[in-house]
C-alpha cells in the first residue's frame, strides 16, 4: 500500500486515563475511495480513537498521519466529523445553524447558500428550512446534523453512529447518501453497532475490543476466511444428524431454519446423504458464508467461527 493511496494511517496508538487503558497499540490504514467500518462493543476505544484522528485529545505514544502528514488545524478542515454526542442549537434556525457551521470551515456565503439548499432537498428537509430544532423529530435532527458534517465537502468523513435515532426508511435513505459519497472518490471510517448495515456498505472492516484490535482487512477477506463450513438447513426428521459431533461442530437455531457448523475438513455432501438416508424432509439445504454480525459476536466472545 502505498502513501497515495492512504487517507489515514494510524500507527502504534495508545491513549490511556489514568489506570485505564482505553487505546492499545491500535495500527490501521484507511484507504482512499472506501468505505472503512469501525466496530467494536461499547467502551471498546472507538470513540476515544475517532477524537484522536479529529484532534480532540492527542495520543500517549504512537503517531497519527493524515493525507500522508502529520495532523495539523489545517488539515482536519478536510475532515467531516459527526459525533455520536449530536451538538445542534435547539433554539437556533436550521438554516442559521447550517450557516454557522459552514462558517466554522471556511466556506464562502455564496457556496453556503447553495450547499444549504441542496443539501435540505436531498434529505427531504427543505420546508424546515426556517424551522427550530426544537421543532423537528429526533431522525430530522440526525439529518441536519449529517448535513453540518458535509457542507464543507469533505475529503474524509468519519460518522459515529451516524444511523441512531432513525427508523428504518430513514437507515436505508441514508445509507443511500453516503453510498454517493464512496463513488465520489471520498474517504469514509464510520463506526456502528448495526452489523448488517457495516456489511451492506464497507468495503474494509476494523472490529477492536478491549482497547485493541481484534479482526481488521477488507470485508471480502473477513469473511472469506470464516465460515466456510455452514450449512443453511430447513428439515424436519433431522435430529439425530444433526446430533453427530463426528460431522457437526454445532448448530444455531434461527426462527425459520437452522445454521449447521459442519467439523472442518467434512464434505457437506456428507451430510446432505445422512440426511436423505435417515428419511429427513429437506425444504433448503444452502452453503453459505458467515454473516458480519456472526463474527462479530463470536470474536468479541473470544470463540471463532468454525471454518
Amino acid at each position: 500500500m502505498t502513501e497515495q493511496n492512504v487517507t489515514l494511517s494510524v500507527l502504534n496508538v495508545s491513549k490511556r486515563f489514568g489506570d485505564f487503558s482505553a487505546v492499545e497499540d491500535l495500527s490501521f490504514d484507511v484507504r482512499a475511495g472506501r468505505v472503512f467500518g469501525f466496530l467494536g462493543p461499547n467502551g471498546a476505544g472507538k470513540t476515544t480513537t475517532i477524537r484522536m484522528i479529529v484532534g480532540i485529545t492527542v495520543p500517549d505514544e504512537g503517531s497519527i498521519e493524515l493525507f500522508g502528514q502529520k495532523i495539523s488545524p489545517a488539515l482536519q478542515d478536510r475532515i467531516g466529523y459527526l459525533p455520536e454526542e449530536r451538538g445542534l442549537y435547539k433554539k437556533m434556525k436550521i438554516v442559521d445553524q447550517l450557516r454557522y457551521f459552514a462558517a466554522l470551515k471556511g466556506v464562502s456565503a455564496a457556496d453556503t447558500e447553495r450547499k444549504i439548499d441542496f443539501w435540505l432537498d436531498r434529505m427531504q428537509l427543505g420546508d424546515w428550512k426556517k424551522k427550530k430544532t426544537s421543532d423537528l423529530s429526533k431522525g430530522m435532527q440526525q439529518k441536519v446534523q449529517f448535513i453540518s458534517t458535509v457542507l464543507h465537502d469533505p475529503d474524509l468523513l468519519i460518522l459515529d453512529e451516524p444511523f441512531s435515532g432513525l427508523d428504518p426508511i430513514n437507515v436505508e435513505f441514508l445509507m443511500d447518501v453516503i453510498s454517493e459519497f464512496k463513488t465520489q472518490d471520498k474517504t469514509i471510517i464510520f463506526s456502528t453497532h448495526l452489523m448488517e448495515t457495516a456489511e451492506k456498505l464497507c468495503n474494509d472492516i476494523l472490529l477492536i475490543n478491549k482497547a485493541r484490535k481484534v479482526v481488521s482487512g477488507s470485508l471480502r477477506q473477513v469473511k472469506e476466511s470464516y465460515g466456510r463450513n455452514l450449512i443453511a438447513l430447513r428439515a424436519t426428521g433431522s435430529e439425530s444428524v444433526l446430533s453427530d459431533p463426528s460431522i457437526v461442530s454445532k448448530t444455531v437455531v434461527h426462527a425459520d431454519e437452522t445454521i449447521v457448523h459442519l467439523i472442518d475438513g467434512t464434505d457437506p455432501q456428507i451430510l446432505l446423504r445422512r440426511l436423505i438416508d435417515g428419511g429427513a424432509e429437506i425444504s433448503k439445504f444452502e452453503k453459505v458464508e458467515a454473516s458480519l454480525n456472526d463474527i462479530f459476536i463470536d470474536e468479541i466472545r473470544g470463540v471463532k467461527v468454525e471454518k
